[in-house]
């Protein structure tokens, strides 16, 4: 007899013990593991099984889906459910067409052990440095233009020096296509779906998640909903890539790939840059920009980062059984680092830099609705694109842009869904930093 052994009181507790079938019940025994086996759960809740567990709904594996209950034994015992040789018939019980692939995923595996879990190591600290280098330029970069930008305004330095032609008052310059504002809302609908249903999950932990989660109707509900909406945008950015080969084939011969009118990133970006940076330590005056600013090219390429990272990741984790079927166990560990990592930082990105830079910086605040409009005051294209405006004047152009400024009922419409989006953004920020904050925590 082993006296270190778990008594019946230790999985069921002693007078309030329930019929073990009832998920209360599960989940009752699934914690109550983690009495003795305290990493064992901690690494357990990290994964999909654990989170959805954590959340209150017991039909993910458990502890004693894989270990059994009754007649555990250690994993090198040939009767362990989890010894190499039993290990795939105990995967098919869930998961019915589950191959050898499935037997080196690893549920225990850290962040914090090279030696067991070298991918699952790597694949973190690469996350880490990518978040923490992300964010540490682009934070740094927003306070300091808040700052100049605001103390500009204060001083009234802004705007009044940059009046266009009387003539021209009250006429807006058309920026954005319809085709382009409907992607955009598109875009920015279905990705703001995929992070309320997608990080009530990964912060299980949280206060919020288990009430946005039975809001959604539970689990599978959420993943349904999640999985359609990343098809959404999957389909939207592909539409999109189709879209500019269409156009580059019309004009293949004459466009100018590093132009003005080229998303390509070219020396000019990196000069502006250090140009703004001059400016905001008031070494140098307020640079001025052309078509697309440094910016806008990097909210432009970011998706084609984060769409094929957390894509790729998330259709493996979608469909497991084609995944294992050529690829190792543990790159389910890897692709649910990358697809939760990743989509924490497009998140954290999008609600607070893309934010600031397109609305709550001090030319902007409260809203810009370009947009939605599709349209700016020419005024404002001016100051915030002088090296267009003066090119388009020069060669007598600006006139095919011009377009009167949007009706009453376009531009009340464009606000109220503008703040709208911004209001919602704003919740979802406050409780993706709730989560994040309450994982460090733990």
């Amino acid at each position: 007899a082993n006296p270190k052994a778990a008594i019946c009181s230790d999985c069921h507790t002693t007078h309030d013990v329930e019929a073990p079938a009832k998920d209360s019940a599960k989940l009752a025994i699934t914690q109550n593991c983690g009495n003795c086996h305290q990493n064992s759960l901690k690494s357990y809740t990290g994964t999909y099984h654990g989170q959805v567990n954590k959340l209150g709904y017991a039909y993910t594996a458990k502890c004693f889906d894989c270990h059994g209950s009754h007649g555990i034994q250690r994993v090198d015992d040939a009767k362990s459910k989890m010894h190499p040789d039993n290990r795939l018939q105990t995967c098919q019980k869930c998961h019915a067409g589950a191959t050898q692939g499935f037997t080196t995923f690893q549920p225990h595996g850290t962040a914090d052990d090279f030696a067991r879990y070298p991918y699952i190591w790597i694949a973190s600290k690469f996350m880490i440095q990518l978040l923490l280098g992300t964010f540490a330029f682009f934070w740094t970069h927003t306070a300091l233009w808040f700052y100049r930008e605001y103390k500009d305004r204060q001083a009234r330095k802004s705007r009044p020096h940059v009046r266009t032609d009387e003539l021209l008052l009250g006429k807006h310059f058309r920026r954005f296509p319809l085709l382009w504002r409907m992607g955009h809302l598109i875009f920015a609908l279905s990705l703001m779906i995929l992070t309320l249903t997608g990080m009530a999950v990964f912060y299980a932990d949280s206060a919020w998640a288990p009430v946005v989660m039975n809001a959604f109707g539970g689990p599978k509900v959420a993943a349904l909903i999640h999985r359609t909406s990343a098809v959404i945008f999957a389909s939207v950015f592909v539409v999109h890539l189709i879209y500019v080969v269409l156009h580059l084939r019309k004009s293949w011969r004459t466009f100018q790939w590093f132009g003005p009118d080229s998303f390509i990133p070219r020396w000019q970006d990196l000069w502006d840059i250090v140009a703004m940076f001059k400016w905001f330590f008031n070494l140098g005056p307020r640079p001025v920009f052309d078509r697309w600013t440094y910016w806008e090219k990097f909210d432009y390429w970011a998706p084609f980062w984060g769409v094929t990272i957390i894509g790729l990741s998330g259709f493996m984790l979608w469909f497991p059984n084609t995944t294992a079927s050529f690829l190792p166990g543990w790159v389910f560990n890897v692709a649910t680092i990358f697809h939760g990592e990743e989509a924490l930082l497009a998140a954290l990105f999008l609600f607070t830099v893309h934010f600031f830079n397109n609305h709550f910086r001090p030319d902007k605040f409260p809203l810009d609705v370009v947009m939605f409009t599709g349209s700016v005051p020419l005024e404002e294209f001016k100051h915030e694109h002088t090296v267009e405006y003066n090119r388009l004047v020069e060669t007598g152009e600006l006139s095919k842009y011009l377009v009167d400024e949007p009706s009453r009922p376009m531009a009340l419409g464009s606000k109220i869904l503008g703040f709208t989006l911004i209001a919602f953004g704003m919740i979802l920020l406050v409780l993706v930093v709730t989560g994040v904050i309450g994982s460090m925590m733990n």
